[in-house]
């Protein structure tokens, strides 16, 4: 019984990775489409959402399951709630995926206001959070986790420059502005990834050292 129960742990870490390599490859999807200015390329992002919702319902359920016939306890009952936080995390990570490839489909309709460059470093940063989050939980490495706490403050900064940047260009042409807007929320979507991902290297943490870090500097 016992062995059964590590078994179906295990299977539910590995659907868990599987959602975070899906979400990862919506970031990178939604982005060379906006780069590319791909409107098909936003549309497969849209069309992905559901197999994400479906894992983030498959993982609930089996979390519920697991706790309701098991009833575990110390480690095993942290691993189960930290997953449930994570799909969480994971799944609203898809939902800012899918919000940038509307908006890529609406700046398509219009001519580029400018090069993409900050926005496609701030994706490959707030990705690379994600990444190193999920690679955190796997290996249970409390220093990988909080170097991606850390790393949040640079995508922050991004996203205040491409503010800065942007509020410029609509200063000097009011007809700028409502592409302007589209760049300013694709910013802001890409930093609530990376915002995720600091929630999942935080219930990292929490996993392994039974200590909550949110709101710390710890």
């Amino acid at each position: 019984m016992q062995r059964h129960f590590h078994e179906e742990l295990d299977q539910l870490k590995q659907t868990l990775l599987a959602m975070g390599a899906m979400v990862e490859e919506q970031i990178r999807r939604v982005m060379r489409a906006l780069v590319d200015r791909d409107d098909a390329g936003a549309q497969d992002v849209l069309a992905r959402e559901r197999q994400v919702n479906q894992y983030d319902v498959e993982i609930d359920e089996k979390c519920v399951e697991l706790l309701a016939l098991h009833q575990p306890a110390a480690g095993d009952l942290r691993f189960i709630t930290t997953a449930m936080k994570i799909v969480t995390d994971l799944e609203r990570i898809g939902d800012q995926a899918v919000n940038v490839a509307q908006r890529v489909i609406e700046l398509n309709r219009e001519p580029q206001l400018k090069p993409y460059i900050d926005l496609p470093r701030m994706a490959d940063k707030a990705q690379l959070m994600v990444k190193q989050s999920l690679d955190a939980f796997v290996a249970r490495d409390t220093a990988l986790a909080r170097s991606v706490r850390s790393a949040d403050a640079e995508v922050d900064a991004l996203n205040h420059q491409i503010f800065r940047e942007l509020l410029t260009f609509m200063m000097e042409d009011a007809r700028t502005i409502p592409r302007a807007i589209r760049l300013i929320l694709v910013a802001r979507f890409l930093e609530r990834v990376a915002d995720h991902a600091t929630n999942i290297a935080e219930m990292v943490v929490y996993l392994v050292e039974s200590k909550m870090v949110r709101h710390t500097h710890a």
